[in-house]
């Protein structure tokens, strides 16, 4: 998980904590973060998929749409000028995934985008984005958004992720209101003494929490949460693997600027009204992708035997033809072998179809296949 970056890296409000728990740390979006800790990543996962896992995601860019007139309406109508998913029909504390979307149809970045339920700040959106694009997402939205709204960056504000079978009950030992949240809706309470606002969300495919906290309270906070014994720290490599399994888009992997999303199938995030309307960057080509289907589709696919196969290996029909590439792969702990996503042709992209993987130059047989790997376990209510 590592990657490489320019200048000196930033840390996050918990990188001591990290160091303290005896953290490899590694450079990733230009922060210093922890990839594993002594355990390991495989153990880490496991935990993760049995009990709860604590991840740090404070390098991640939290923000705010503070509409002039306090009406919702007015924020909601400028962010799906930038965006594909229904805003406007957000109710207070409900959350939404999208996309910033460009002119040519591609994707800029994705995000997560809530409405706040706190009484006196329902007309402002919340908005979470990818670390390597938040600066350049804060430009985007600069330079997009109307006179009457404004953009607050919350560079003041930690977060924190809880997964797993145990991770609500863990949180709920501190505000037992959390127990009734659904999921993808969020609310502002108190756990223990600290104010914080949660989602029931995350990226690895079970059920759990993001918790946005006040730098100065997140290091209480997270002692707090792992001095219960079913929840341990948890580093980037099993957050990669969790997510993987679970068939979750990493951005400038698996989903980019050349990638648009229809051909990522996330056509699930765009409602029915705005597939319809439109009033997006990009809208023609996805109104036409959406009508016609695409020419490639992102699928799952898994490896025969136990070699896993890495992004940007090749994938072929069984005549060699090219039709493909791997965009993430490693091994899936909880199915216990390899797995990958990539993009096919779409003629190829029947689950079930057999295709062919070059791996240091060795052709390996593969299939696609329905994903997620390990089903997700999301609390719907």
């Amino acid at each position: 998980m590592a990657e490489a970056t320019d200048g000196p890296l930033l840390t996050t409000p918990l990188h001591a904590l990290h160091v303290e728990l005896g953290a490899k740390m590694v450079p990733f979006a230009g922060y210093d973060m922890p990839v594993q800790y002594p355990t390991g990543v495989l153990t880490e996962h496991n935990w993760t998929r049995a009990e709860a896992g604590l991840f740090d995601v404070s390098h991640m860019g939290q923000c705010f749409l503070i509409p002039a007139d306090g009406q919702f309406e007015t924020a909601a109508a400028a962010l799906e000028k930038l965006v594909p998913a229904d805003i406007l029909s957000l109710k207070p504390g409900q959350q939404r995934y999208s996309q910033f979307t460009d002119e040519a149809g591609g994707i800029l970045d994705d995000l997560m985008v809530t409405r706040l339920g706190l009484e006196g700040h329902q007309h402002w959106i919340y908005l979470v984005v990818n670390a390597a694009c938040k600066d350049a997402d804060y430009a985007h939205l600069k330079a997009h958004l109307p006179a009457g709204v404004t953009l607050k960056i919350a560079d003041e504000l930690a977060l924190i992720a809880v997964q797993g079978p145990t991770a609500v009950a863990a949180v709920a030992s501190l505000a037992p209101d959390i127990a009734n949240l659904k999921f993808m809706t969020s609310t502002d309470l108190k756990l223990g003494d600290i104010w914080a606002h949660v989602s029931r969300t995350g990226y690895t495919g079970e059920d759990g929490v993001e918790i946005s906290v006040k730098n100065a309270d997140v290091v209480a906070l997270t002692r707090l949460l792992l001095a219960d014994p079913r929840v341990k720290p948890i580093g980037l490599g099993a957050r990669d693997s969790l997510r993987l399994e679970a068939g979750l888009c990493l951005y400038g992997h698996d989903i980019d600027t050349t990638t648009s999303p229809v051909e990522g199938g996330l056509t699930w995030s765009i409602q029915k009204r705005r597939r319809a309307e439109g009033g997006f960057p990009g809208a023609a080509r996805v109104q036409k992708e959406l009508a016609e289907g695409t020419s490639r589709l992102r699928v799952g696919i898994q490896p025969d035997g136990r070699q896993p196969a890495r992004e940007g290996t090749p994938v072929k029909a069984l005549d060699g033809t090219a039709i493909g590439t791997i965009t993430s792969g490693g091994f899936g702990p909880t199915v216990n072998g390899p797995v990958a996503m990539g993009y096919v042709n779409r003629r190829f992209a029947e689950p079930g179809t057999p295709v062919i993987l070059e791996v240091r130059g060795k052709d390996l047989p593969a299939k696609i296949v329905t994903m997620p790997f390990a089903p997700h376990r999301y609390f719907r209510g």
